[in-house]
């Protein structure tokens, strides 16, 4: 799937996050503060979830608080969260997936980007997102340059890492 070393940096957190704590579908969502738009730039399913799709946040207050302005993890363990959060939730669940962990990503304390993990409803607990939050953290640098530079990124005003 990689086309760019870009691709390829997402390819390999999706690999790892697949390993512990397990994906079955993946994304990569650059946040654009302007708009308050996540732009997909990388996914594991391109054909249910295509690259450069745009969505302005429509999804909850308390997402928002959590990911965006707390820059921190967010679960929803089952569809009944999912369904609070989200409005794909039929084609979440065609997938076989119930639960997803979004992890945000920054540059200089600036949100850059948000990965989406989503698996079978239960599958995620907090340990979950300790493990996930912990393999982001480590390759953090990484991700932040494809958030920013890849090809199918809306260029930033801030230019996070210049």
């Amino acid at each position: 799937m990689a086309h760019t070393k870009y691709d390829a940096v997402f390819q390999r957190t999706f690999d790892a996050l697949a390993a512990d704590p397990g994906v079955v579908l993946f994304t990569a969502l650059q946040w654009i503060p302007e708009t308050s738009t996540l732009r997909r730039i990388f996914t594991s399913h391109p054909d249910e979830y295509p690259v450069g799709a745009e969505k302005t946040v429509e999804i909850s207050a308390g997402w928002l608080d959590a990911v965006i302005a707390g820059k921190k993890p967010f679960l929803a363990a089952d569809l009944n969260a999912l369904r609070e959060v989200f409005t794909d939730v039929e084609l979440i669940r065609s997938l076989g997936c119930g639960a997803v962990i979004n992890l945000p990503v920054l540059s200089h304390g600036a949100i850059v980007g948000v990965l989406a993990l989503l698996d079978a409803e239960g599958t995620y607990t907090d340990k979950s997102v300790s493990a996930a939050a912990e393999t982001v953290e480590a390759d953090s640098a990484a991700l932040a340059e494809a958030f920013v530079s890849h090809p199918n990124a809306t260029p930033r005003k801030d230019r996070a890492l210049s």
